[in-house]
């Protein structure tokens, strides 16, 4: 063997044996395998069945904030049913941020556009100390049946880390909040949620991408009081405002143009409304500063009652004992 074939696997077996010796940072991307999801039947209280379908994960700093999403679409649905797209993150020290959004998917010979569903489940991961966070995507659900169980079809989907270093606020904090337990009425009336209240952003951001994702319950309160029309709708309008101040406190900047009306029939029982203004310039007129609010706008229009899902209380798998919570409605920030 000449020299300059020794020098050259020299330099291989160098650099092969760097590679073995460094550990892996994340893996930050998983597609999900077609699959059939069984689902039981419907009994009190609610039993889910939880199908883990993906997992991905990511060594952060204690300052780092990343993004993460799952999309999901799924139909053939045998019985009309449940389906939850359900984010799972868990990290150092015990640290752990879950969300879940959730609509039901009609039976595949409804005829319904609400048999063939594709819903995203995001938010912002921020542990705050130093260690591998690990994020599971999970199909739960049940048949809407009391009889049956069923099964549905998870066609395609993926869980990923869409960004790695978000841009936090000026606190240090990631942009977000969810809106608190329970399911709050909107009453015939209006609500203001998810809302992410006022934040200030570092001088050097040019731009917020906002996005408010909404979980609609209809029939919402359900009793006496406020009987529910099964075969019925609610008709809600959402409306994202985003708003940019001065620093005498007066409105520098205001957008209200991402908006939608939703007719949601009751057998949907809640919807996925997802709100986005991907292109809010920061404005540098005079007296502006990078200050901020923003919210969802909720306006009961007509129909039967509704109200907006917040955090819920969820079993770690089907008969679990043991809980989590997920967050539901929420809303957060991508500065750029």
């Amino acid at each position: 063997m000449n020299v300059r074939s020794l020098a050259a696997t020299a330099v291989l077996a160098l650099t092969a044996s760097m590679l073995a010796a460094t550990p892996a940072q994340a893996e930050t991307f998983d597609t999900f395998t077609p699959q059939t999801i069984s689902v039981p039947k419907q009994v009190q209280p609610v039993v889910h069945s939880v199908t883990p379908v993906g997992t991905i994960w990511l060594d952060m700093t204690a300052t780092q904030t990343a993004y993460v999403v799952s999309k999901m679409r799924v139909n053939d649905a045998t019985i009309r049913s449940l389906f939850d797209n359900e984010i799972v993150c868990q990290g150092p020290g015990g640290w752990s941020k879950n969300m879940v959004i959730g609509q039901n998917v009609y039976d595949l010979n409804s005829g319904s556009p609400y048999q063939d569903v594709t819903l995203y489940t995001r938010f912002l991961v921020h542990p705050g100390v130093a260690g591998r966070v690990t994020c599971t995507a999970n199909v739960r659900g049940n048949s809407l049946s009391t009889t049956s169980a069923a099964t549905y079809r998870l066609v395609s989907g993926y869980l990923t880390f869409a960004d790695t270093s978000v841009v936090n606020a000026a606190d240090g904090q990631p942009v977000q909040s969810s809106v608190s337990a329970g399911v709050h009425a909107l009453k015939g009336g209006t609500l203001w949620l998810p809302n992410l209240g006022y934040f200030d952003l570092p001088s050097t951001v040019q731009g917020l991408n906002v996005v408010g994702d909404v979980n609609l319950k209809v029939c919402h309160p359900d009793g006496p009081d406020d009987p529910c029309d099964r075969y019925g709708s609610a008709q809600v309008k959402f409306t994202l405002f985003i708003n940019q101040w001065k620093s005498d406190g007066t409105l520098c900047k205001d957008d209200s143009s991402i908006q939608v009306t939703h007719n949601v029939p009751y057998w949907v029982h809640h919807k996925y409304v997802p709100l986005n203004k991907a292109d809010f310039t920061v404005s540098t007129a005079p007296g502006c500063i990078p200050r901020f609010n923003a919210y969802v706008k909720v306006e009961w229009l007509s129909g039967q009652t509704a109200g907006i899902h917040g955090t819920a209380n969820l079993t770690d798998s089907q008969g679990s004992t043991t809980k989590h919570d997920s967050d539901m409605s929420h809303a957060y920030v991508l500065p750029y």
